[in-house]
């Protein structure tokens, strides 16, 4: 099923806020409240020409909220989310092939997004679009880069090159 991808609005973002837990699940733990703090509002105001979302019946069903680095040719997928209800339909493979689409016309040659050590969902979902795990090997056999988010915060950083 092929749905419309649009850039996303204001309506669009507090839908997602106020729905967050469709997104995300509703366990209240400490990770889910600190991807919450993640959806700031400037990946809509600062950010939002490059924040996607795709819509059924104007409901957001998934979404993407990237950014193109001036400091390199690299586009970043800060966060990327799908409705529980649409999860597994291709909706977030869309959303990222257009915003790839998107980041070559500013110049980009590489693609990166970043996850939690235990975010195998997202480990495996980026692998099946054809990125790959950069970093050394950890105790779990997970590719990790070592204090990337500050001593003592390993993150799983992924990458694939767009040219």
């Amino acid at each position: 099923m092929d749905m419309k991808i649009s850039t996303c609005t204001k309506e669009d973002f507090d839908e997602i806020i106020e729905n967050f837990e469709l997104y995300w699940g509703n366990e209240k733990n400490e990770r889910l409240q600190k991807i919450r703090t993640l959806h700031h509002p400037m990946m809509l105001y600062e950010l939002g020409d490059n924040a996607y979302v795709v819509k059924d019946d104007n409901k957001v069903i998934a979404y993407l909220f990237g950014i193109i680095s001036r400091k390199e040719p690299l586009a970043y997928v800060h966060m990327i989310a799908t409705h529980r209800d649409y999860k597994r339909k291709g909706y977030a493979r869309q959303l990222y092939e257009h915003f790839i689409e998107a980041a070559k016309q500013d110049g980009c040659k590489y693609i990166k997004a970043i996850t939690s050590i235990g975010n195998e969902e997202s480990r495996r979902f980026h692998t099946g679009i054809g990125m790959r795990l950069i970093g050394e090997t950890n105790t779990q056999g997970i590719p990790v880069v070592s204090n990337y988010a500050g001593p003592g915060e390993d993150r799983v950083v992924i990458m694939k090159s767009i040219v």
